[in-house]
């Protein structure tokens, strides 16, 4: 049991607000890259996120790769906070929000590509200890899909007054 559920349907529920911050920071990367904040996404987007990070530590087990990626994600996620509804996205801070929020969804990507090798039975026995090459190379590409989207964003991403507030 966790948090008053059994573990299936904890467990359900965290995969489907994971999903729900993965496919919300997309629609966030679309608006970063044509100069749109879009304040509803974006809430929805960093407020997903930190749930996704913060419920993968109620799962029972011991301290592993999985919660030094959460913690890094909610480091990044309170960083991309600051940024945007502290600092309002001022000076260097619009470029910070960019790097720590695709930072973030990036994680998620990523752990999300990891549980896909782990639990998808057309691609477990490709890399049935995930240091195998068909893993790998997934984890690259996604990896340098998002830093080409990082400097692309950062290049567009300059929200007019209104966008900022």
């Amino acid at each position: 049991m966790i948090l008053g559920m059994s573990t299936s349907t904890f467990t359900i529920i965290h995969v489907i607000i994971s999903l729900i911050g993965i496919f919300s920071g997309f629609v966030v990367l679309l608006g970063l890259l044509s100069a749109h904040r879009l304040a509803g996404w974006t809430a929805l987007f960093l407020a997903t996120t930190v749930l996704t990070s913060a419920t993968g530590f109620l799962f029972h087990s011991p301290f592993g790769p999985a919660h030094v990626v959460g913690i890094i994600s909610l480091i990044v996620l309170a960083v991309a906070l600051f940024a945007l509804y502290g600092s309002h996205l001022a000076g260097a801070w619009r470029w910070i929000y960019v790097v720590s929020a695709l930072v973030a969804l990036y994680l998620n990507v990523f752990v999300g590509v990891t549980q896909a090798f782990q639990k998808l039975s057309f691609l477990q026995p490709l890399a049935p200890t995930q240091s195998e090459p068909p893993f790998i190379i997934a984890q690259v590409v996604v990896m340098a899909i998002f830093v080409v989207l990082g400097f692309l964003s950062i290049r567009s991403f300059h929200p007019g007054p209104k966008a900022a507030a």
